[in-house]
């Protein structure tokens, strides 16, 4: 630590103790009695556990040792009192117990909080209330792939640590694409994308993980985190163990998934009669969709991604790119089985905007009537739709692409049997005016669906 640090710690104490217990010390050391942290009942243990073996010790060796410290005790105070008397004596021994109880606290629990957040903005306290919170939510388990997914499990993972995100491994395109072609591997991005979105590691671990290389000579357009995982496939044996290893260094909140570990080509079948094969052929192809399906057909499901879903307590679909994050999940049979089958809420994230070559034209109705059809069977009871329309840059902008706004038909989508949850959940930026989802939107008005849902 720099001089100067030391020097701005210096007098930031010196600024307290002249304040004296500021009401953030005070409100810190109230929190500390708050019941569910599972620190006090333990001090009291140990206490406990002192005093018996104090007292253990003492009726071994017969009380000889009591005896002694008895009369030395009643010798010491006779002195005292004699010399000050016992209304004056008393109270200042009171109080100076009372100081060295407290002092000998406050350094403990600083002495904790340095060894275990060095240099951290939080309070110790905060960070236990906190983990105690999110070990305390619900099971959530998300499925999709893609920017959608990433950005929904960023707002998530502020309100549950027990997170299972299904992730297609259908993607053909970019780094992953190649990586694929070349090491014969499993498509990393998504999940890449997935890991770092949950990570609970430093900001620049993080970024470290999805550095994107700019030159070199086979690694331009490669990330980071897409040759790690590369790696650790090649060195653990398959994905889902190079998963679990990527987890541990980034320090995961929750558990990213391959919806299996089947080596899938997607392949659709257009109106105009086409069969198109290829995931990022697809969308290119520019046509409408008439029907999805995979090679090997009826892929294997993942265990863990069966179990994540028998135990869920929020099954949430999306958002994603339709045809391409979020129906490739669904192509494995087991894993519709299992959605299907669950009785706990389950609610399907509408995109905001149509994506061209895949969506054109959709309205939410339709939406929902593709992934019925994708899964022969209904696999959610809600939808979330945006309420407002994007502002007149945006649709400009999103026009020149032939994009627009998902359009609600509510009438339409109550037919298919779906409740309808609308909220603002977008966030526009205004140097570029593009749409997303804001994480911290989406997630807090998915909760409080899934609160009323549960109570319901």
């Amino acid at each position: 630590m720099s001089s100067i640090s030391l020097f701005k710690r210096a007098l930031r104490t010196l600024h307290n103790e002249s304040r004296g217990r500021t009401p953030r010390q005070v409100n810190r050391w109230f929190k500390w009695l708050a019941p569910g942290l599972f620190v006090k009942r333990w001090l009291l243990l140990s206490a406990i556990g002192v005093l018996l073996t104090s007292l253990g010790v003492a009726i071994w060796a017969k009380l000889t040792p009591i005896f002694y410290l008895i009369q030395l005790t009643s010798t010491i105070l006779e002195t005292i009192t004699t010399v000050i008397p016992n209304y004056v004596s008393g109270p200042i021994a009171i109080i100076c117990g009372l100081i060295f109880i407290f002092w000998g606290q406050t350094r403990t629990v600083g002495s904790i909080t340095e060894a275990l957040k060095p240099g951290g903005d939080e309070e110790l306290i905060d960070v236990l209330i906190a983990h105690r919170r999110l070990y305390r939510g619900p099971k959530i388990v998300v499925v999709g792939g893609g920017t959608g997914l990433s950005t929904l499990l960023r707002g998530l993972k502020i309100y549950s640590a027990h997170i299972t995100a299904i992730v297609t491994v259908a993607d053909d395109g970019g780094s992953s694409g190649r990586l694929r072609q070349e090491f014969g591997v499993l498509p990393p991005g998504d999940i890449r994308n997935c890991l770092a979105a949950l990570a609970d590691q430093e900001k620049l671990l993080t970024e470290l993980f999805q550095y994107r290389f700019s030159a070199g000579n086979g690694l331009v357009g490669h990330s980071f985190g897409n040759l790690f995982l590369t790696a650790m496939s090649e060195i653990t044996g398959d994905l889902e163990r190079a998963i679990y290893a990527s987890s541990q260094v980034l320090a995961v909140r929750g558990r990213v998934l391959p919806a299996t570990l089947s080596d899938v080509c997607l392949w659709a079948e257009l109106e105009d009669g086409r069969r198109i094969e290829g995931e990022s052929n697809i969308t290119a192809a520019n046509g409408k969709i008439v029907k999805m399906g995979c090679t090997p057909e009826n892929p294997p499901a993942l265990p863990a991604v069966l179990k994540a879903i028998h135990e869920a307590d929020y099954i949430i679909i999306g958002p994603g790119s339709l045809y391409t994050s979020i129906v490739p999940n669904l192509l494995v049979p087991e894993i519709t089985d299992a959605i299907a089958a669950s009785t706990v809420p389950r609610i399907y994230v509408c995109n905001i905007m149509t994506q061209p070559g895949e969506t054109d034209g959709y309205t939410v109705a339709d939406h929902v009537r593709a992934l019925d059809n994708a899964c022969s069977q209904p696999l959610f009871d809600a939808v979330l739709v945006h309420r407002k329309v994007p502002s007149a840059q945006a649709l400009i902008k999103y026009s020149q692409v032939n994009s627009h706004p998902v359009f609600l038909d509510r009438e339409e989508t109550e037919t298919l049997g779906r409740r309808i949850v609308l909220a603002n959940v977008m966030d526009e930026d205004e140097n570029t005016n593009l749409v997303r989802h804001n994480p911290e939107k989406l997630a807090r008005v998915l909760l409080r669906w899934y609160s009323r849902a549960h109570l319901l």
